[in-house]
């Protein structure tokens, strides 16, 4: 495979920003968002997803439809085979970010898209074998700057996306970016700081 080779295979929007309700409806549910995952490596028809998922075609072609019909999805190419036209299917944009939330139930879809939760759950069998590369680093750092970082973030998934596909096994990348409560330290007074 070569290494100039296009990830995914067809033109898209580098961002959308999802607000509407059907969108989100659309990205909480998990086999839509194996579906999109699947589509960041190259164009597909429903046979080849629902190969992909181990899932029955009408139920992939059901799943695919919600997603056209939420305008996450779009046909990318057709090419005919015997007498049929067989659709290409591939992403509309290469990140979905959520944008503001209007009503109380947009924030209840929203909280079930947790992409750590699915990653946690995913990656268990990687702990147990001791194959989990992870980190977490806690720092207290103004909002502008945690914009600044997630931005560097999400640069990171898009190169980790574009990789040439090539080997056997698939590895995911998960990154979060939240407010907590974790302990930190009282700033220093300048008064009693020992570095003066």
């Amino acid at each position: 495979m070569s290494v100039n080779q296009r990830i995914p295979d067809y033109d898209l929007d580098d961002l959308l920003v999802v607000t509407a309700p059907e969108q989100l409806r659309a990205l909480a549910d998990p086999l839509r968002g194996t579906l999109l995952e699947l589509l960041l490596e190259r164009a597909a028809t429903v046979n080849e997803m629902a190969r992909a998922v181990d899932r029955p075609k009408s139920s992939v072609a059901y799943h695919v439809n919600q997603l056209v019909d939420a305008g996450l999805l779009r046909v990318v190419r057709t090419r005919r085979v015997r007498a049929i036209e067989e659709r290409f299917y591939g992403r509309v944009a290469r990140t979905y970010y959520v944008g503001a939330l209007s009503r109380a139930e947009d924030e209840q879809v929203v909280s079930r898209v947790n992409g750590l939760a699915g990653a946690a759950a995913e990656s268990a069998a990687a702990h147990a074998a001791d194959e989990l590369r992870c980190t977490l680093v806690h720092a207290r750092i103004p909002i502008e700057d945690a914009r600044e970082f997630w931005a560097e973030v999400q640069a990171l998934a898009r190169r980790f996306a574009q990789i040439p596909r090539a080997g056997d096994q698939v590895y995911g990348f998960a990154a979060g970016l939240y407010p907590t409560d974790a302990p930190t330290l009282p700033d220093t007074d300048p008064a009693t700081d020992p570095r003066d």
